[in-house]
């Protein structure tokens, strides 16, 4: 079998893999009754629901937040901090994002453009194809440590580059974890700083998260202008 032949059997393997992977996923999610989560609340009751099992069903499921992506990683992670404490959320939290990201990472450099096409709009790879040519590793870093960027689609798009995994690894790394520290701390209230330091964290939190609701898309074109230049 030649190299062609060879890369053909590759790429229709991981396919195939990976779509009964995903349809399993989906199912066993749906038959577990997490889509019928509609509140937090909800959420801690269905990962209480597994004891003593409950740590591995969170990290399951903030898996499944990168690779599936509706699934909000900040939400469960601030449901995790609540049920588990911040540190072993957070553990349990960063350990998912890390490998999710390398597992799309991996799919989109083994199937290529057209597996990427399928989870990337055309307007996000319109906006984001220039600045990954020109300043792709610090685009990247900035990308991973701002909450308003798509992470996911990101790690998809980094795989059709020439970057290694290891120097990709290393951004999700350095990058990716700050954010959902924040969350598990949030939702775990393990924070130990005193009554006025909490309540200018979370005056702090709030503002950064309601500037990044409503001026998210600006704050996102105003750095994605200031990378091309």
């Amino acid at each position: 079998m030649d190299k062609p032949d060879k890369e053909k059997v590759t790429w229709t393997l991981t396919l195939c893999v990976t779509l009964i992977l995903l349809t399993v996923l989906i199912w066993a999610l749906w038959r577990s009754g997490f889509f019928a989560a509609r509140s937090e609340e909800d959420l801690q009751t269905y990962i209480q629901r597994f004891a003593p099992y409950s740590h591995l069903v969170f990290f399951a499921l903030q898996l499944s937040s990168v690779i599936l992506a509706p699934i909000p990683s900040n939400l469960t992670a601030a449901v995790g901090g609540l049920l588990f404490g911040t540190w072993w959320a957070f553990f349990l939290t960063a350990a998912a994002v890390v490998l999710g990201s390398s597992v799309v990472f991996q799919l989109a450099r083994v199937l290529g453009r057209p597996f990427a096409e399928r989870f990337v709009s055309r307007k996000n790879w319109d906006k984001y194809t220039e600045v990954f040519r020109r300043k792709r590793d610090l685009f990247l870093f900035l990308a991973f440590l701002f909450p308003f960027f798509p992470d996911d689609i990101l790690c998809i798009m980094a795989g059709l580059t020439d970057i290694s995994f290891r120097r990709f690894l290393l951004l999700v790394v350095l990058a990716r974890p700050w954010g959902l520290l924040v969350a598990c701390g949030v939702g775990g209230s393990a924070l130990h700083i005193p009554l006025g330091g909490m309540a200018a964290l979370g005056i702090a939190g709030a503002a950064v998260f309601l500037l990044a609701m409503k001026y998210g898309d600006k704050l996102e074109d105003a750095l994605l202008k200031k990378l091309k230049r």
